[in-house]
């Protein structure tokens, strides 16, 4: 027996309101239509469902033990409806984003409080890794996107530019000799240098810079985190590789000054990085669009 769900659609209303004619009305159907739904189902499981009585109709024993199931499913498909249409208009669902602990505090913050109050039913799942770590969350299917300094090359993922960062060295008051000069990397490697740990992009891309010019790079200081890059720089422990944007504040207010170097750091690019061929939700693409 594997009987169409419109017929268990007339039966629900049909038995909900007692009337064939009120039912007919519900579903914008006939009422012979309905009279016929009733009984090829009534055929096909062999029972009789109905009764007719002055007010209309009324269930029989089997029809309403066969009720007390459909009104559960009836109940079921209605919140399932309305739960799509609320993740449509983002009335609620989630958010997964992925990235680093830099980029999350210095550059999608903001975007994330302008989206929170605009759905404030959504909730938030950040989660916190290096670019390899979020590119593995995003495949296990624990995020949405994740946002990450490129170059990703990967089929599996799309990824699409989003902004452009310019990373320095940077220094506090113990090297202030430093301020007006200019130094090769000559120079810069005779002093302690302090970089992001060896897994991060920050960190991969500052060695193939040095090694594009014939040198290496090891950090007397390796930190897994801006924060202590900046820190560690300010209390005069070493000469920091950070991103500019993540320490405006501390170049204007003097507690730290950039290294200038004879030769040009390229910009790095930040892209917002998602499974191929696999379907957003809405609250995924709102965000996308939010960050432009």
């Amino acid at each position: 027996m594997n009987n169409n769900y419109e017929l268990y659609k007339v039966f629900y209303w049909a038995a909900k309101t007692g009337s064939l004619t009120q039912a007919a009305k519900t579903l914008f159907l006939t009422q012979p239509s309905v009279s016929h739904a009733i009984k090829q189902l009534e055929d096909s499981i062999g029972l009789t469902l109905f009764y007719r009585n002055s007010k209309g109709v009324a269930l029989t024993q089997e029809g309403a033990i066969l009720y007390s199931y459909i009104e559960q499913s009836h109940i079921l498909i209605t919140l399932a409806e309305e739960k799509m249409a609320a993740l449509k208009t983002l009335e609620s669902g989630d958010l997964r984003i992925g990235g680093s602990d830099s980029l999350f505090k210095h550059y999608l913050l903001p975007y994330l409080e302008d989206f929170h109050l605009k759905y404030p039913g959504v909730k938030l799942h950040l989660n916190h890794g290096t670019t390899p770590e979020v590119i593995s969350f995003l495949k296990e299917g624990r995020i949405d996107l994740g946002v990450v300094r490129m170059p990703i090359v990967d089929p599996q993922l799309q990824v699409r530019e989003s902004f452009l960062l310019q990373d320095c060295f940077v220094a506090g008051a113990a090297y202030a000799e430093l301020k007006d000069k200019v130094l090769s990397l000559d120079t810069l490697l005779q002093y302690p240098v302090i970089l992001f740990s060896r897994n991060s992009r920050a960190r991969m891309t500052i060695t193939e810079i040095f090694q594009s010019y014939g040198y290496t790079i090891k950090p007397e200081i390796e930190v897994g985190s801006v924060d202590l890059l900046i820190e560690f720089a300010r209390r005069g422990l070493g000469i920091s590789y950070v991103t500019r944007e993540f320490v405006s504040k501390e170049l204007e207010e003097g507690s730290l000054f950039e290294v200038r170097l004879d030769v040009p750091l390229p910009p790095s690019h930040v892209g917002i990085m998602t499974m191929r061929n696999m379907p957003l939700t809405s609250a995924a693409i709102r965000f996308i669009e939010l960050i432009g």
